[in-house]
C-alpha cells in the first residue's frame, strides 16, 4: 500500500513539473507572438494625450491654440526590452499673433507648424518630419473653417541584428539579417476643420499617396493612407471648474479601427484631472498643472484585460508652452486648454 501511494505521489509530482515546464514555454511563445504583432502595427502612433497634439493628426488644426512649443515622451510597456518609445517636438506659429491681432484665434488667417517625431520599436528606428500650413476662412462671428496641408518625410532604420525569430523568417525582413538598412518615404497630409472657441470637428488624411515615393532599401510595404476624425467640446461650468471632452476615430487598411476619447476636469485653471480610454486596447489616468504660459501633464496607461497587449504599463509626459498668450481667461466662459 505504501509503495502504491509513493508511486502515485511521484507520478503527480512529475506531471506537475512537466506542466510547469510546458506553461513556461507557452508563456514565452505568447510573449514573442504578441510583441511581434504589436511591433508590426506600430506604423499607427498611439498618443494618449492626442488632444494636445491636434495638428500632428490634422494640419488644418495648426495654430488652433495659437503659437506654441509642444512635446511629449511616451514609454510603452515599461520594463520590456525593445518596447516602443516615442519622442515628439513641434512648433506652431500663428501669423495673427505675430501681427498683433486683437483676436488672432478668430481674425488671423494663416499658421505654420514643424513636427518632429522619433519612434523606436524592436529592430526599427523611425524619424518623421512634417511641415504643415493652415489657412482660415471666417464663416461667422465665432466660427472658422480651417484647411491645411503638410509635407511628410520619414526615415526608417532597420537593425538586422535585433530581429526576432519570426521577423528573421519573414521573406522580406529576413534578407537584412545582420546588417543595417535604411528606407525613406515622402508623402503629404491633408486636413480640414470647423472650429469654434468651445468646440471643433475635423477630418484629416495621413499619407495621401500611400507612401509610394520611397528611396533606399524597401523592407516595409507601402504605408496605406489613414483617415482621422477628431472632435472636442469644452465648457466653463463656473470660474473654478471647466469640463473638456475630446474624441478621435482613425481608419487604416489592414488595421483595426481605432477609437479613443479623453474626459478632463480643469480646476481653478491650474490643475486638471482626467480619464481616457482606447476601445479594446487601454485605459489611462491623467494629471496636469498649468502655469502662466506652461502646461505639464502626466498620463499613466494600462492595458485592458481583454486586449492582447503585453502586461507592462505606459508612461507619457507632455508639455505645452504658449509663446505669446497667457493661460488666463479673458472672459468667464473661456476655457484655457483642450
Amino acid at each position: 500500500m505504501i509503495r502504491v501511494y509513493a508511486r502515485f505521489h511521484m507520478t503527480i509530482e512529475n506531471n506537475y513539473k512537466q506542466m510547469k515546464h510546458h506553461i513556461k514555454y507557452l508563456g514565452a511563445f505568447i510573449f514573442i507572438v504578441v510583441f511581434v504583432v504589436d511591433s508590426n502595427a506600430q506604423s499607427r502612433k498611439y498618443i494618449s494625450s492626442f488632444d494636445f497634439f491636434q495638428s500632428y493628426y490634422n494640419p488644418g488644426l495648426t495654430g488652433y491654440e495659437g503659437s506654441t512649443l509642444r512635446g511629449f515622451v511616451r514609454n510603452q510597456w515599461s520594463g520590456v526590452d525593445g518596447a516602443p518609445k516615442t519622442y515628439f517636438f513641434s512648433t506652431e506659429l500663428d501669423f495673427g499673433e505675430l501681427a498683433g491681432e486683437e483676436d488672432p484665434a478668430l481674425m488671423g488667417k494663416n499658421a505654420v507648424s514643424v513636427n518632429l517625431l522619433y519612434d523606436t520599436y524592436g529592430a526599427f528606428r523611425e524619424t518623421e518630419l512634417t511641415v504643415g500650413y493652415a489657412s482660415r476662412i471666417r464663416l461667422s462671428e465665432k466660427l472658422n473653417l480651417r484647411l491645411g496641408a503638410g509635407l511628410n518625410y520619414q526615415s526608417i532604420r532597420l537593425d538586422g541584428n535585433a530581429l526576432t525569430t519570426e521577423e528573421q523568417n519573414d521573406p522580406t525582413l529576413g534578407q537584412y539579417i545582420g546588417q543595417f538598412s535604411n528606407m525613406n518615404v515622402v508623402d503629404f497630409n491633408l486636413g480640414m476643420a470647423l472650429t469654434h472657441a468651445n468646440y471643433y470637428l475635423s477630418y484629416g488624411i495621413h499619407r495621401v499617396n500611400g507612401g509610394k515615393i520611397t528611396s533606399g532599401d524597401e523592407f516595409m510595404d507601402t504605408y496605406p493612407a489613414s483617415s482621422i476624425f477628431q472632435a472636442g467640446y469644452r465648457n466653463a461650468v463656473s470660474d473654478k471648474l471647466a469640463v473638456i471632452v475630446n474624441g478621435m476615430y482613425s481608419i487604416q487598411k489592414n488595421q483595426d479601427d481605432n477609437i479613443e476619447f479623453n474626459f478632463k476636469a480643469l480646476l481653478m485653471d491650474r490643475l486638471w484631472l482626467g480619464l481616457g480610454h482606447r476601445i479594446d486596447y487601454a485605459t489611462n489616468a491623467q494629471l496636469g498643472v498649468i502655469t502662466n504660459r506652461l502646461r505639464i501633464g502626466y498620463v499613466y496607461e494600462f492595458p485592458n484585460a481583454t486586449s492582447y497587449n503585453l502586461p507592462g504599463n505606459t508612461h507619457e509626459f507632455t508639455a505645452v508652452f504658449n509663446l505669446f498668450r497667457d493661460n488666463v481667461r479673458t472672459d468667464s466662459r473661456q476655457v484655457v486648454m483642450w
